[in-house]
C-alpha cells in the first residue's frame, strides 16, 4: 500500500473511532439504486467513469430520452401535445433499441 492510501486509511479509522460516521442519512440502509444498476458488471464502473468525465454511453442518452418524454406525456394535458410526444418518444425508443441491438455481446 502507498503512503496516501496509508494516511487516507488512517484518517478514516481515526473518524470512525470519534463516531462520525454514525447517524448519516441512509446509515445502515442499501444504496440506492443507480442508472446503472441494469448494467453488466463488469461493465458498470467504466460506464460511471464517461459519466463522471461527462461522456454519456449513447445507449444511455437514449433511456434518459425516452424517460423524460413519459414525464412530459404523463404532465401534459394537451391532446395535440400529448400526440405529438408519444411519437417523438416512440421515435426515441426505436433509436435504443437500434443501440441496445448494435452493441457488442
Amino acid at each position: 500500500m502507498d503512503a496516501f492510501a496509508l494516511l487516507a486509511e488512517s484518517k478514516i479509522r481515526a473518524a470512525m473511532a470519534r463516531g462520525e460516521f454514525e447517524g448519516l442519512p441512509g446509515h445502515g440502509k442499501p444504496l440506492p439504486p443507480d442508472e446503472f444498476s441494469r448494467v453488466a458488471g463488469d461493465l458498470r464502473m467504466g460506464l460511471r467513469l464517461l459519466r463522471n468525465a461527462g461522456c454519456v454511453p449513447p445507449e444511455l442518452e437514449a433511456r434518459r430520452e425516452v424517460a423524460r418524454l413519459g414525464t412530459l406525456i404523463a404532465a401534459t394535458g394537451d391532446a395535440q401535445e400529448r400526440g405529438e410526444l408519444s411519437r417523438l418518444r416512440a421515435d426515441a425508443e426505436l433509436r435504443l433499441r437500434l443501440l441496445v441491438e448494435r452493441r457488442p455481446r
